[in-house]
This record gives C-alpha cells, structure tokens and sequence, in this order.
C-alpha cells in the first residue's frame, strides 16, 4: 500500500517509477532468519506480550506477516521507531490504514529522545491485564517478547525502557547495521514496578518480499544490508524518492548546482564535494597512465548514511 500516493501530488519533471531492472530480492533473505523465527516460537510460551518495533519511514510496509502468524495468539503493541526521522504529516492516516490492517495497538517512538517510551510499560500491563495468560497465570513478573525486521531499533528500545525505568545502562548490542543480535536471548529485566522482563530477538525478513520496490525501502532503511542490494542501487533510489517529495536539502548539503534525477551526475558531485576520489588505471597507446576519478561508492555510501542519519529532511517512504 502506497499511502503517498494520494497524499502526495507527483512532482513535475522526475521519473514517475522506478526502474527495477528485471532485479530479484529472493536473495537478500539470510539463512540465520529462518533458524531466528523456529527459536522464537519455541520461547512463545515463557511471553505474555509481543512487543513489535517497526521503521516509522515504512509503516506500512516490510512487516514479516510471519511473524504475525506465527506468534499471534498473544496481545501484541506495535511500536513505530525513529519517529524523529519520519514525515509525521499525516500520522492519523498511517494509523488508520493500519487499523484497517488489523492493527489495533499503536505507539510512535524515538529512542533518542525516549519519546513515548514512558507510556510502554504501563500500555503493556493493561494489555496483558484484559488479555488471557495461557500457561503464564500464576507468573508475578510479565514477560514480553521484542519482534521485527532488521535494524529498526528493537535492542534501542530495550535499552531505553531499562534506562528509564531500572537507570542502568545497555543490556542489548545497538549497532547501525542490520544483523546485530543473531540468536534469542536470555530475559532481561527493564522495569521493577511492576516487575517486567523482556527477550531480545534477531531480525526476521518475510522469505517473500511482496515486490523489489519494498526491499529497496527496507534497504534504504538499513533492514537489509546494503551490500546484498548495491550501494549504487540503494543511492538511485534514495535519490528517486527524495525528488518525487520534493526534498531537495540535498542539493545545499552537497553544494550542488540544483536539483538532479540522474544518480550518476549527483554521486559525481557528491564526489567531488566530499573529497572523494580513487586511483584508476588507464590502458592508452603510450601505455597505462594512472588518473583520479571520482569514487562513486564512497559517494553513494555517504549518500545513504545521510539519509538514515536524517541530514536530508524527514521522509515517509510509503
């Protein structure tokens, strides 16, 4: 579902789709995902809640509707990171299409800033509260499991609720790149009052992508790595989208001239700005002669970093 698209007039003057080129994202599914949802299920019983943390850039899409079918039968709040990076405009939208989904349990956050993180705790007591605890009715302490695709910030959010409500530091590994926590975990103690655990669990990709156009989100968000999809690719499309929304702080941060749809001219650019070159070698009639030439994927990596960093403005790529 593409809630831009009627939200959103398209923009004059810029490519209208993007070129897939015929690309399959079959591939961009690691083994240790599979192995990560078995281990899952076998932990459902000790959990009386799903915590599942999701990109607010991509609400509606990349979802694992696997992990929703196969942990299911236990109340469930999804919880939209990295508010602060997304293009909140029409947020009331977002959670409608949602709610139509069959969603019902919504809460947008920002480990940065703990924003809404105060309000998990107690949002999950009352779930757990009006919700049957098959196998779990005599336990004191409430159990949840944390679930969701790659590197959308599930160990941030353990580390921030363990902040606020115990005052001790990092339980769960925080990286940039997706894949940090590859097994379940042993349960982690966030809160005292009331007396609340947590499992930390590996990302989980949906083995069936629904089309090439919602990895390349889940790509520009760093759900998948960025090497399975190209950097170059991942940098066109980025490019694409902030053209189409009219997001052009690219073009001051990088000292362009203007506006570009052409990823070529603009990572050349970029280049050139940052600094960025390589030595390459050039066959001639006198023999090789070695010249500088811009590095495109140091471009396109610096590109894309920005961007998950929000340097180009707040973004909502459904």
């Amino acid at each position: 579902m593409r809630l831009l698209s009627f939200l959103r007039a398209p923009a004059v003057g810029w490519r209208e789709r993007f070129d897939c080129g015929g690309r399959e994202v079959a591939r961009w599914f690691p083994g240790h995902m599979a192995r990560g949802l078995k281990d899952m299920k076998k932990r459902l019983h000790q959990v009386d809640c799903l915590l599942e943390v999701h990109d607010a850039r991509i609400p509606l899409s990349g979802r694992n509707p696997q992990l929703q079918e196969a942990l299911g039968v236990r109340p469930h709040l999804l919880l939209l990171n990295k508010m602060d990076l997304a293009d909140l405009t029409h947020k009331s939208r977002i959670v409608e299409c949602l709610e139509q989904q069959g969603v019902r349990h919504i809460l947008f956050t920002d480990c940065l800033k703990d924003e809404n993180i105060k309000k998990i705790v107690p949002f999950v007591t009352e779930l757990v509260r009006s919700s049957p605890r098959y196998q779990r009715s005599e336990n004191i302490e409430t159990s949840m499991m944390v679930i969701g695709v790659p590197n959308v910030g599930k160990s941030s959010v353990i580390n921030s609720i363990r902040r606020l409500h115990l005052r001790k530091g990092k339980a769960s590994s925080v990286g940039a790149e997706p894949g940090i926590t590859r097994a379940v975990l042993t349960k982690i103690q966030v809160c005292d009052r009331p007396i609340m655990f947590l499992l930390d669990t590996p990302g989980v990709l949906s083995p069936q992508i629904e089309s090439v156009e919602i990895g390349l989100k889940l790509a520009l968000c760093g759900a998948i790595r960025d090497h399975l999809v190209g950097e170059d690719v991942i940098a066109d499309y980025l490019l694409y989208t902030l053209n189409r929304q009219q997001q052009f702080s690219y073009v001051e941060r990088y000292n362009l001239t203007s506006p570009c749809d052409h990823v070529e001219t603009v990572l050349k650019s970029i280049a050139m700005h940052l600094g960025k070159a390589r030595r390459v070698r050039v066959l001639t009639g006198t023999g090789d002669v070695t010249v500088m030439a811009p590095n495109y994927n140091a471009a396109a990596v610096d590109f894309i970093h920005a961007f998950r960093k929000g340097l180009l403005g707040k973004v909502m790529l459904d």
